[in-house]
């Protein structure tokens, strides 16, 4: 047992952040899976931990620590192991730059996707009463209407639009940005690259027109570069779905 547990679903997207950061740092932490297909994270022994319903959550020692960027940067400055803020100020700029556009502009793009493609499918098969009665059970109203949503195929195709709109724009920007540097915010690894990573990683799978060796081989050098880092691996391993197995499309060299 350690005074650190993480509260997550599979590694990648908000959860992937935090379980990578921990994994660079070298922290041992207790990984306590939720099945967000089972709503687990909207159960009483979930809620008792974070009343808000959303994952990851983090606890260490007396604290409990939600937001899985803020969490990042939490396990950054509270553990020893690797920095992965650097220390220069323009890129710690840079590198929040990166986090709030990836965060609040595209992120949500990339989860209307896949919310329309793997969420809302999956679980659209329970029983009906069953899933209206765990969809009630969501503290908050905006995720109640996001499920339903999801589960309903109701999103318009003027969001659907928007949506492929900013993930094309947020391709184009990360493949400018890494022709620069190997790195997205600066010379070295850090919680930029962490926090792409976990949102970009099956871009080569779900936008294979947009984002592929001959359009963006930079990104495409810059995800092989973070799937080969053993941290990478070791995160990666504790995944139970499809979602997991998708990383696979990183394997071997270039086409």
């Amino acid at each position: 047992m350690t005074d650190v547990t993480l509260y997550h679903w599979e590694p990648n997207a908000n959860s992937g952040k935090p379980m990578l950061a921990l994994f660079e740092k070298g922290v041992a932490f207790d990984s306590h899976y939720l099945d967000l297909l089972n709503f687990d994270q909207h159960k009483p022994d979930y809620l008792a931990v974070n009343p808000l319903g959303t994952i990851p959550a983090m606890t260490h020692g007396q604290y409990v620590l939600t937001e899985s960027t803020a969490i990042m940067e939490y396990v950054d400055e509270a553990f020893d192991g690797p920095r992965l803020m650097p220390a220069d100020p323009v890129d710690q700029w840079r590198t929040r730059w990166w986090m709030k556009f990836l965060d609040q502009w595209l992120a949500p793009s990339f989860s209307m996707i896949g919310w329309s493609v793997f969420v809302g499918p999956s679980v659209r098969q329970k029983d009906p009463v069953e899933l209206e009665a765990a969809i009630d059970r969501i503290p908050m109203p905006e995720r109640r209407v996001a499920w339903r949503k999801a589960i309903n195929g109701a999103f318009s195709a003027e969001e659907m639009a928007e949506s492929q709109r900013r993930v094309a724009l947020g391709i184009t920007y990360l493949e400018q940005a890494l022709g620069q540097r190997e790195w997205l915010a600066a010379d070295s690894y850090g919680l930029a690259d962490i926090n792409g990573f976990n949102l970009a990683y099956a871009m080569p799978l779900s936008q294979p027109q947009l984002c592929n060796d001959s359009l963006t081989p930079n990104i495409m050098r810059w995800l092989r570069a973070i799937y080969a880092r053993p941290a990478t691996r070791a995160c990666w391993a504790l995944g139970r779905t499809d979602l997991a197995r998708r990383i696979s499309l990183l394997e071997g060299e270039p086409a």
